[in-house]
C-alpha cells in the first residue's frame, strides 16, 4: 500500500583516482612577459595567477581541492539538513522580530520558538487542538449582518485565505463575490438557461459546491450538470471546463498549499485534477451511494461522505486505497476535516460523529442534535446539512432547518462533544465556514436543502448571513494538545 519515493544523487562527470573530476588542461598561451604560463616543472593542468607565482604546488593543489569540493553535489541528506536549518535560522529571526516588538526578553524568545516548532510538529501529525470554545461568547443575534443577491436558495459558499471576501453559489447557477468588511458584492456571474452552456460565462444548472486554493487564486465550482469550472478568484474570469464526471459535481476541495483539485460526485467517483495544468490526474471508486461531500488538508489523501451507503472514506492518493469509517444510522450528507488526522459528519438522522482516522467508529457521536420535529403525526430529527470546523480547534458549528446554528466544542482527545450556544438563523443552512482567523462564521441560507426540495421554508431568506464571534477580553494564548 505504501508508495516509494526515489531519489539521489545527480549523474557526475569522469573523476580522477582521488574521485574528483578532473579539469581540462590548459594550453600553453604566452603571458604578458610572453612566458608560457605551463612553465618546466609544473604540472600541466596547472593554473598559475599573476598574484601566485612564486606559491609552491602543495599550496595550489590545495586550493584547487577545496574549489572542486564545492562544485560536488549536496546528497538529500545534506539539502534535508541545510533546509532544516535555513528554516530554524528563518524562524529565529522571526521570532526575534516578534519578541523585539513587543520587548521580550531573550529567554522569552527561546520559548517562542520552542512553542512555535511543537505547534508545528503537533499539527503535522494531526494532534494539534487550540482550546477556543470556551472563550466564544453568545453571538449577539442583532449583530448578524445578511446579505442578499441570490434568487434561489444559497447552497455553497468558501471563505478567501485572507478573510477579506466571500464567494457564494446557488441553485439559480449564479457565482457572487462579497467584500466581508462593506458587505458589497465585488462582481457576480448570473446562471444561464438550459442548454446554454456553450454560450453562457457561467453555470446553466445548480451549482452544489466550490472551493478555494490556499494561495486565493483559483476558484473551483461543480454543478449538478457535471461540470467544473476553474475561475480566476480576483477577477471572476473563467478560466477552465472540466468535464469527465457522469453525474452531479457535490463536492470539490483543493489539497492544501498545492493546486491539485479533488471532485466527488454522483456518479459515485472521486476524480483528481490538476488545475495549474488543465489537467485530468485519476479517478477512484469504491462508494456504493452518491457521494454528498468531500474535504482534504496538506496530505495526498481526502475524505467523502457517502450518503446512504453509511460510509465515511478515507482515500489514499498515491496507494489507490481508501478506509472505510462506519457509525451514522442515516444519510451522511456533510463532512470536513478538523485536522490532519480528525474529522466531523453530519447526516440525516439528526446525528453528529467526530472520527479519528485511525478508529472505524466515530469517538463521539451526538444523535438528535438539533432536536426532533413533528412530520405527518410523527417526530423525526432534524437533519445535518452542514458542518463546520475551526481548524486545530476544538470549536464547531452545525446547521439544520431547525430555525438555529448551534456552536460545539470538542472534549480534550475529541471524544466528547458539548453544545456551546444556539444562534437564532430561519431556513436550510446549506453551508457553514469559519474563517481563518475565528474571528467570524458565514452561514448559507436557503428555502431548500440544497440537494433537493423534499419542502419549502417560505419564511426563509436565500441570503448570506455573517456572525461575528467574539471572545473573552482575557483569553489566554492557544494551547497544543497531543490527543491520541
Amino acid at each position: 500500500m505504501a508508495a516509494a519515493a526515489g531519489g539521489g544523487r545527480r549523474a557526475q562527470g569522469p573523476r580522477g583516482a582521488a574521485g574528483r573530476r578532473r579539469r581540462p588542461r590548459a594550453a600553453a598561451v604566452p603571458g604578458a612577459e610572453g612566458r608560457p604560463r605551463a612553465a618546466a616543472g609544473r604540472a600541466v593542468d596547472e593554473e598559475v595567477s599573476s598574484e601566485s607565482e612564486t606559491e609552491s604546488p602543495l599550496l595550489g593543489r590545495r586550493r584547487r581541492e577545496a574549489a572542486e569540493e564545492e562544485e560536488v553535489d549536496e546528497t538529500p541528506q545534506e539539502k534535508k539538513l541545510r533546509l532544516a536549518k535555513q528554516y530554524l535560522e528563518e524562524l529565529r529571526q522571526y521570532e526575534e522580530e516578534r519578541a523585539a516588538d513587543e520587548e521580550e526578553e531573550e529567554t522569552q524568545l527561546v520559548d517562542l520558538i520552542g512553542d512555535r516548532l511543537k505547534e508545528d510538529v503537533l499539527e503535522q501529525k494531526g494532534r494539534l487542538q487550540r482550546f477556543v470554545a470556551k472563550d466564544v461568547q453568545p453571538p449577539d443575534p442583532a449583530s448578524i449582518r445578511v446579505l442578499r443577491g441570490h434568487q434561489l436558495p444559497v447552497t455553497c459558499l468558501v471563505i478567501s485565505p485572507d478573510d477579506k471576501f466571500i464567494f457564494s453559489a446557488s441553485k439559480d447557477g449564479s457565482l457572487i463575490k462579497w467584500e466581508v468588511e462593506s458587505g458589497k458584492r465585488l462582481c457576480m456571474v448570473p446562471g444561464g438557461k438550459k442548454g446554454s452552456e456553450e454560450r453562457h460565462l457561467g453555470h446553466a444548472s445548480h451549482i452544489l459546491c466550490m472551493a478555494i486554493s490556499s494561495d486565493g487564486k483559483y476558484l473551483a465550482t461543480g454543478d449538478r450538470n457535471k461540470l467544473i469550472m476553474i475561475w480566476d478568484a480576483a477577477t471572476c474570469k473563467r478560466l477552465h471546463i472540466f468535464t469527465g464526471h457522469r453525474d452531479a459535481v457535490s463536492g470539490l476541495s483543493f489539497r492544501k498549499n498545492t493546486h491539485q483539485l479533488y471532485s466527488a460526485s454522483h456518479d459515485r467517483s472521486v476524480k483528481v485534477w490538476n488545475v495549474a495544468e488543465n489537467a485530468y490526474m485519476e479517478t477512484l471508486f469504491g462508494h456504493q451511494d452518491i457521494i454528498t461531500g468531500l474535504d482534504s488538508l496538506s496530505r495526498d489523501c481526502c475524505v467523502t461522505a457517502g450518503g446512504r451507503d453509511g460510509t465515511v472514506r478515507l482515500w489514499k492518493i498515491p496507494e489507490e486505497s481508501q478506509l472505510v469509517f462506519c457509525g451514522h444510522q442515516g444519510s451522511i450528507d456533510c463532512i470536513q476535516l478538523i485536522n490532519e488526522e480528525h474529522m466531523v459528519s453530519g447526516a440525516d438522522d439528526g446525528s453528529i460523529a467526530l472520527w479519528g482516522l485511525t478508529k472505524k467508529k466515530p469517538l463521539a457521536l451526538a444523535r438528535q442534535a438539533h432536536g426532533m420535529r413533528e412530520a405527518q403525526g410523527l417526530q423525526e430529527p432534524y437533519w445535518i446539512s452542514a458542518v463546520a470546523a475551526l481548524r486545530n480547534s476544538d470549536l464547531l458549528a452545525t446547521g439544520s432547518h431547525s430555525a438555529s446554528v448551534k456552536l460545539w466544542k470538542c472534549g480534550e482527545g475529541f471524544r466528547k462533544l458539548e453544545p456551546l450556544w444556539d444562534i437564532p438563523l430561519v431556513g436550510f443552512v446549506n453551508s457553514l465556514k469559519f474563517s481563518a482567523t475565528g474571528d467570524f462564521l458565514v452561514a448559507g441560507v436557503g428555502q431548500e436543502h440544497r440537494l433537493g426540495r423534499w419542502w419549502r421554508l417560505k419564511e426563509a431568506k436565500n441570503c448570506i448571513c455573517i456572525i461575528p464571534l467574539k471572545r473573552m477580553a482575557a483569553a489566554p494564548s492557544p494551547e497544543a494538545s497531543d490527543s491520541s
